[in-house]
């Protein structure tokens, strides 16, 4: 048997081996180290130098901003001018100012009410004719201020006994046919207005005078002012009757012109003074047993509104 003779080892030791030292191989990952961060540094700034590439657009599409929406176009304003027939203390325009504060709070903005006390376009008398010319948009007033057109515009104010009062009267107007045989009136006029009813009135008392009225003789050769079908009853007693509206009463009364008068109620009456000038108030008569205010309109203005501002001034009074 032989003895196996085993294959020869290099060792640390042994001298035939490569020697590398600690520093060098420390050298040597450092180097290794450096090399490696330079190349990554290197792409990076390659990488941030280079041009963003533009987003491929979509075909057929364009980028536009988006259409900003549309405004809510606010409706013009319809502007009515009304005339009252008063004058400018009398309580009557408060009235007529809220039948106008009514139907500008309703209208909302679609249609205006402006309001003028008699005489700033045209005198009391004269406010029908003005608004079936269209002069004016419209009035406040009675029947009676245009009387001399016809006498049955006593019918719808200031009219006969009928028994009815104001309250009474307006039932007939707006449920009896009373609206009707009124417009059938304007018609046969050639008045182009369209009218409307509100406010009953009570009796109207006989007036004021310089001296009591104790019995129906005193009426004979009195200088008194009245208006409508009160005008031909007390000419027919013998007065001497002078038509004037409300705010001609008082000079006319100092001047002379007339020695009593009546005009509607106590709180007018003493709006302009009456109380002042002369001294007896005599209340119980059957010369104007109802009363109630015209509201009217130009016929064709009004038609020219939308239905819903129509019946916002019908329905207004």
């Amino acid at each position: 048997m032989t003895d196996r003779q085993d294959s020869p080892t290099t060792t640390a030791s042994d001298p035939a081996a490569p020697e590398t030292s600690a520093p060098q191989r420390r050298r040597f990952l450092r180097s290794a180290t450096l090399g490696a961060a330079g190349a990554a540094a290197a792409g990076l700034l390659a990488a941030c130098s280079k041009e963003p590439e533009p987003a491929p657009e979509k075909m057929g599409k364009t980028s536009e901003a988006p259409a900003a929406p549309a405004a809510a176009v606010k409706p013009s304003t319809v502007v009515f001018k009304i005339q009252g027939s008063w004058g400018a203390k009398d309580i009557f325009n408060e009235m007529a100012e809220e039948f106008v504060k009514r139907v500008n709070e309703m209208a909302d903005g679609r249609l205006r009410v402006d309001y003028l006390v008699a005489g700033a376009v045209v005198k009391p008398f004269e406010v029908m004719d003005a608004v079936s010319k269209g002069v004016l948009d419209g009035g406040h007033t009675v029947p009676v201020y245009w009387y001399g057109k016809s006498k049955v515009a006593s019918l719808f104010g200031s009219g006969p006994i009928t028994g009815c009062d104001a309250n009474q009267t307006l039932a007939w107007i707006y449920r009896g046919g009373g609206q009707k045989l009124y417009e059938e009136l304007l018609a046969k006029l050639q008045l182009d207005v369209v009218g409307f009813f509100a406010m009953p009135m009570p009796t109207q008392p006989l007036g004021w005078f310089k001296s009591p009225i104790k019995g129906a003789g005193e009426l004979q050769g009195l200088k008194y002012r009245t208006v409508g079908l009160a005008a031909d009853l007390f000419q027919e007693m013998g007065a001497k009757v002078t038509q004037l509206p409300g705010g001609e009463i008082i000079p006319a009364l100092e001047k002379g012109v007339i020695d009593g008068f009546e005009y509607n109620n106590p709180t007018s009456d003493m709006r302009f003074g009456a109380q002042d000038v002369i001294k007896n108030y005599m209340l119980g008569s059957f010369h104007q047993a109802m009363e109630f205010f015209e509201i009217i309109f130009n016929k064709k203005k009004y038609q020219a509104l939308p239905k819903d501002l129509q019946a916002i001034l019908r329905y207004g009074v």
